[in-house]
């Protein structure tokens, strides 16, 4: 594993932002867990900015600029270390798919961003965003397939995901990308790589989710949810809040299908749309 030490503080504006906080902690004379006292966190939270393993947040660096009294000097390296190729309310959550364990999915309405194909990405993409320019609409679609990456990864996260059956009905992108979308689906499930469950509309009173989330949790940190809304989302760290959205998660687990039902109702959709026999 690579040590503090070994950063390189110019490699990238993350780094750097780390580095300035440890020549500004040690120069105060703070040791981790003292700075996090005067900033609200814990110390390990501030090694990982320190090791460049989380990104700044924009409300911690506005504090260690009141600590240090350093102006905005924090506050302007964050805005740097934060750029990134996706939507700003899901760089964080991007960030932690990389370090995570395990993720565990739920989808009401669309396939994962992980598990997409590059035409029905492409379909969301220009759905949510009807005005943008092409180039826009490229940049999103190749960080949302660069994402999938980790899938490959011989350290990959154990990936379990739950599809709402809507997810299976919706044609969107059109029949074709439709079909093709559930084939890779089944194909990832097939190879072991995820763990696809399919919760049937009949059942889905039973365990209530209304929105995507997504449950990330770690070797070395507590875990963290994701949950998104059109064209907002939120990270979500606070034990107790985190514990209901994992408890919620495992009674909409218990009440999907099995995977190999679930398998054999996503192969059954993908046949549909393909031999355009589907019904609304």
């Amino acid at each position: 594993m690579t040590t503090q030490n070994q950063l390189d503080p110019y490699a990238s504006p993350r780094t750097f932002y780390g580095s300035e906080l440890r020549r500004h902690r040690e120069a105060g004379g703070y040791s981790q867990d003292q700075l996090g006292e005067r900033i609200f966190c814990s110390g390990t939270y501030i090694g990982q900015f320190e090791s460049a393993k989380r990104l700044p947040q924009p409300d911690v660096s506005r504090l260690l600029d009141e600590v240090f009294d350093t102006g905005e000097h924090f506050q302007r390296l964050c805005h740097l270390a934060r750029k990134s190729k996706h939507a700003e309310y899901f760089a964080d959550a991007a960030e932690l798919e990389q370090q995570a364990r395990t993720i565990s999915e739920y989808a009401p309405m669309l396939v994962p961003g992980l598990l997409q194909t590059e035409g029905y990405a492409r379909a969301v993409t220009t759905a949510t965003m009807r005005f943008a320019p092409a180039d826009v609409v490229d940049g999103y679609v190749r960080a949302r397939l660069e994402r999938q990456r980790i899938l490959e990864s011989l350290t990959k996260p154990l990936l379990w995901v739950v599809l709402s059956e809507s997810v299976l009905r919706v044609p969107m992108g059109g029949l074709g990308v439709m079909a093709e979308q559930l084939r890779h689906v089944a194909s990832l499930a097939e190879s072991k790589r995820v763990l696809v469950q399919v919760l049937p509309f009949e059942r889905a009173a039973e365990a209530f989710m209304a929105g995507m989330t997504s449950i990330m949790t770690f070797d070395d940190a507590p875990p963290a949810v994701y949950a998104e809304v059109p064209w907002s989302g939120q990270l979500i760290e606070e034990p107790a809040r985190v514990d209901q959205c994992m408890r919620s998660y495992d009674l909409v687990r218990a009440a999907a299908l099995s995977p190999a039902e679930s398998l054999a109702l996503i192969h059954l959709s993908a046949k549909d749309f393909a031999n355009h026999e589907y019904r609304p």
